[in-house]
């Protein structure tokens, strides 16, 4: 196939994955010593430890480092090509900032935990043995137990104060209430996404095509430096909500003027990565706030102060995921739960808003002897990882019933899990009744995935006349419509190029791979389109419910997947265009207009009922279109990447439009980044930018 300006793509924690060389390996020295993987435990535990699991197991997008994974992939490469990789792109989204000693002595380490016995001579990253010919794949017994040094202090996060720094109150707050959240407030931005059908649409109409050119910048407040920033403000009664992914700081803003109202530092302060706090959640007069220590925190929304909190799971990698709230029960979807080396599942769970007690939990990985356990095949329970729950779900509140996306099953590939089935409940739409848990309905749209490619995003809930449906897009740039009271197969629609699915039952909508998919070889790379950055990913779509438009953020990167790296370029027919933004008639699934440009989109989209679109962007652009015609109305450029999702609320009868900057937005930025060269952007410039039309004088 043509490939345009091949480029070595960012390598992802995804990309340094291996299989098993089957067969015994002669044990000789490895080309390291034993000093060198000591130093390297250390410095793993400081730089790659979050995304890669303390046990080098992986989770979330990055994969395993120890066993038959690694060594299929990098056996039959050298290691100074496992060297280069990884001091080209670790950590995350940071590649070449650490020493080559310490590079180096984070490749020793990996040898080490695969079995090898260190040798007399150094690597210094030049060796040119074939992995294959030292390394066994076999952990020694206790070896990533043994404690490691304490990390160089000039890594540690800065000191700082903890708990409520800032104390006030907010003056005026009206408790939320379930009828509220049902038909919030054309005001107020009450939940992640605006409201529980998940449609990032507004009524305000003060904003409107004729006047958005003179939009002005009203506010800035800077947020703290590094995480993971994708970040949705929440807004109630002139109150803006706003959180902190480094330090899980969270505070209250007066959302008309930017002035602080109270902050509480909840911690922990990070040295690393985390993943991603996409929202929170309000009810009564609490906010709900996932931290990244799995623990979900319930804090007085008038004064900060925290009422209870709860941690949700004790495995060491597992996050909070999705977050919303539905009679009274806060619901909460598990992610980064896939540590095989325990029985780390998947889940989505209910919590009692006023006490933070467990009141059910669903498992989204089917186990043997129950529904759906057949189709992970053989696999012990302990063995059966991934579907997590890390979007948050819709509701419809007629049929009483709750929508949610899983992610695919772990690891990514289908030969390195050892499935050869559908792996229910990954990739699937779920459909629970809140109250209780129970599964009412499932759908998957991508069984037995195998090239990274999920479909957990949003489930946006449309009504035609009496036809109910819910709308997703997945990684693979599919539109699913389906029937959302009892999941039934509807339509679906390609929005972007894709070479993974050669067909689709036409009644069912169960599709197809390609011949060397399905019959996928160890270190044999595949050419995937598209790439595992996503056509869609986590920046949201809108529903423009007056014009029925369905609004769609997309990606336009290719890989070769599979092969120890991944080598991305430009998917055929984009003309090095690597962001669009597409509009689908959400009746008919049929396109309307496409928007094009070289950077990708790293927001989700917002529409009014002004006739305006709001979208941002990784050259640190963010725009109003019409969302008729996906014509620019006004730009302005912003001090880092704009990504996270941007709201639009009023105060005083004034309508503002939030957004916030930000690095580390995950796939859709670190994927693609090394196709960017020509654009630079500041690593630094976390923010929440507000802007009005003019002041009236």
């Amino acid at each position: 196939m043509p490939i345009d300006r091949l480029t070595l793509g960012f390598v992802t924690a995804a990309a340094i994955t291996v299989l098993g060389i089957g067969g015994a390996v002669p044990q000789a020295p490895g080309p390291f010593t034993a000093a060198q993987a000591a130093a390297g435990h250390t410095a793993y535990l400081e730089n790659c430890a979050t995304c890669h699991n303390r046990t080098l197991q992986g989770g979330g997008e990055a994969p395993a480092l120890v066993g038959n994974a690694f060594v299929s992939s990098w056996g039959q490469r050298s290691a100074s090509e496992l060297y280069g990789v990884i001091k080209a792109s670790m950590p995350l989204g940071n590649g070449n900032s650490l020493a080559p000693e310490t590079y180096q002595q984070i490749v020793a380490f990996l040898f080490q935990a695969n079995g090898v016995v260190p040798g007399a001579a150094a690597f210094t990253g030049e060796s040119t043995a074939k992995i294959a010919s030292f390394v066994t794949g076999k952990t020694p017994a206790g070896f990533l137990d043994a404690p490691a040094t304490a990390a160089p202090a000039r890594r540690r996060a800065p000191v700082m104060p903890m708990g409520l720094v800032v104390a006030g109150t907010v003056k005026s707050y009206t408790p939320v209430t379930d009828e509220m959240l049902v038909h919030p407030a054309d005001k107020d931005w009450l939940m992640h996404r605006g409201n529980y059908q998940a449609w990032d649409f507004s009524r305000l109409a003060q904003i409107n095509t004729a006047n958005v050119g003179s939009l002005q910048l009203r506010w800035v407040y800077g947020m703290d430096e590094g995480g993971r920033q994708q970040f949705n403000p929440l807004v109630h009664d002139g109150v803006m909500f706003v959180s902190n992914n480094r330090t899980n700081t969270v505070q209250a803003l007066d959302a008309r003027t930017g002035e602080l109202i109270w902050e509480n530092r909840i911690g922990p302060v990070l040295d690393n990565l985390e993943n991603a706090t996409r929202t929170m959640a309000l009810y009564g007069n609490l906010l709900f706030y996932g931290a990244t220590s799995a623990t979900v925190h319930a804090l007085d929304a008038r004064t900060g102060k925290e009422v209870w909190h709860t941690v949700i799971s004790t495995y060491k990698d597992d996050k909070v995921g999705g977050m919303t709230v539905i009679h009274g029960k806060l619901l909460v979807g598990l992610t980064r739960c896939d540590d095989r080396s325990v029985q780390d599942h998947c889940w989505i769970a209910a919590y009692d808003t006023q006490t933070g007690k467990q009141l059910w939990k669903t498992l989204t990985i089917a186990d043997k002897g129950t529904q759906g356990g057949d189709t992970w095949g053989n696999l012990t329970n302990d063995q059966r990882a991934g579907a997590d729950a890390w979007i948050t779900g819709s509701y419809d509140p007629e049929l009483n019933l709750t929508y949610w996306g899983t992610g695919q099953a772990k690891p990514s590939r289908q030969d390195q899990r050892g499935t050869d089935g559908d792996a229910l409940f990954s990739n699937s739409t779920l459909a629970l009744n809140p109250d209780t848990g129970k599964l009412a309905w499932y759908y998957q749209n991508a069984p037995g995935e195998t090239l990274d490619l999920d479909e957990v995003y949003e489930r946006v809930l449309v009504d035609h006349g009496n036809q109910k449906s819910v709308l997703e897009v997945g990684k693979t740039g599919i539109l699913w419509k389906l029937d959302r009271t009892n999941g039934k197969f509807l339509d679906l629609a390609q929005t972007v190029f894709q070479n993974v699915w050669v067909k689709f039952d036409k009644k069912t909508g169960r599709p197809t791979y390609r011949d060397d998919i399905i019959h996928q070889k160890p270190g044999v790379a595949i050419a995937s389109c598209p790439s595992p950055e996503g056509g869609h990913d986590w920046p949201a779509t809108s529903y423009d419910q007056p014009d029925d438009l369905f609004l769609v953020p997309l990606s336009q990167t290719c890989a070769m997947f599979g092969a120890g790296s991944q080598l991305f370029y430009e998917m055929p027919g984009s003309n090095g265009n690597l962001g669009r933004i597409s509009a689908y008639e959400a009746r008919t699934l049929k396109p309307v207009w496409t928007f094009q440009q070289r950077a990708p989109f790293l927001t989700s989209i917002i529409s009014t009922a002004g006739g305006v679109g709001f979208v941002g962007d990784f050259d640190r652009v963010f725009r109003a279109f019409d969302v008729k015609t996906g014509k620019t109305l006004w730009d302005t450029r912003l001090g880092t990447g704009v990504q996270g999702f941007p709201i639009t609320y009023s105060v005083g009868g004034e309508q503002f439009v939030a957004v916030t900057t930000g690095t580390q937005g995950g796939s859709p930025v670190q994927k693609p980044s090394t196709m960017l060269q020509e654009v630079h952007r500041s690593q630094t410039g976390q923010a929440v930018y507000v802007f009005a039309l003019p002041k009236q004088r």
